[in-house]
């Protein structure tokens, strides 16, 4: 199956997509390390595209991905047309997880490229691909130096693709989620140093998603000790408040076992927990 160009590019993102192509094409066998997010969705389309039935995509599943972002992935996978495994890491039971170290997601994609080793030596032994992009290189992720040890290819971060990008080719290639927003695993909701446990992945994941199933689609739910957090982007703000039952949102995160909620009236930002962190810990 090939996904015609629905609308214009710039030069620059032709030859990009054209680039992204020439890439996976060369790779034998092709095992996609799938979230469901904007960037791997890319890629795993552009695998299905030029392998075919030699490419496949997998989702690692724990209580670090919320379950509705599971039912997308699924329902994702089936739209690209790409064959989708799911297999089960166990990173929550890692001290080097759930102790929550800066460093705590090289733990989990050291867990999940595991398990991915696995399944891709089943596979003809096919190459894992991930959807890092070339932002990414320039976060703090320390997971990228676990994926690189694990021989993890890259192809959006080596072809210098970045974000825009990858939203614009997406949109051109008639992908519904093009404009989908960014989420991040659950952790990254709860402050380094405090532990992580799936009781509190659970209440992160419900709360987000009551929050969701109201309109407004990017939100995260920091959770600090029994408190929430909510961050909605700064100009969603106002509306939020205007339109959203208080009552029953308080009742609803009480029952999930927050003890205190409350709004960030700085808005949603992207990494604003490790934003402190010295930049010299950033992977590369």
């Amino acid at each position: 199956m090939f996904f015609s160009q629905l609308e214009s590019l710039t030069d620059l993102e032709l030859k990009q997509l054209k680039l992204l192509r020439e890439f996976i094409k060369d790779i034998n066998h092709a095992c996609v390390a799938f979230s469901g997010g904007v960037d791997s969705s890319l890629v795993a389309t552009i695998a299905q595209e030029q392998l075919g039935t030699k490419a496949f995509a997998v989702t690692g599943v724990s209580p670090s991905l919320a379950p509705y972002l599971l039912k997308q992935a699924r329902l994702q996978a089936a739209w690209i047309g790409i064959h989708h495994k799911e297999c089960q890491t166990n990173e929550i039971n890692e001290p080097n997880y759930f102790k929550n170290p800066e460093n705590r997601c090289f733990a989990c994609k050291k867990e999940l490229h595991k398990h991915l080793n696995q399944i891709s030596k089943r596979f003809h032994n096919a190459q894992v691909i991930d959807g890092v992009n070339f932002d990414d290189l320039n976060d703090f992720r320390p997971g990228i130096k676990a994926s690189n040890q694990a021989g993890v290819l890259s192809p959006l971060a080596e072809l210098e693709i970045n974000k825009k990008s990858i939203r614009s080719i997406s949109k051109s290639l008639g992908l519904p989620w093009w404009d989908k927003p960014a989420q991040p695993c659950l952790a990254s909701r709860i402050p380094f140093g405090e532990e992580i446990s799936s009781k509190r992945l659970q209440q992160i994941a419900l709360a987000e998603e009551w929050i969701v199933n109201k309109g407004f689609s990017k939100v995260r739910v920091r959770s600090q000790g029994l408190s929430a957090r909510i961050e909605l982007p700064a100009n969603e703000i106002n509306h939020f408040l205007k339109i959203i039952e208080r009552k029953k949102l308080i009742e609803y995160f009480l029952y999930l076992g927050f003890h205190s909620i409350s709004l960030d009236l700085e808005g949603l930002i992207s990494g604003k927990l490790t934003r402190d962190i010295n930049t010299t810990n950033k992977s590369v």
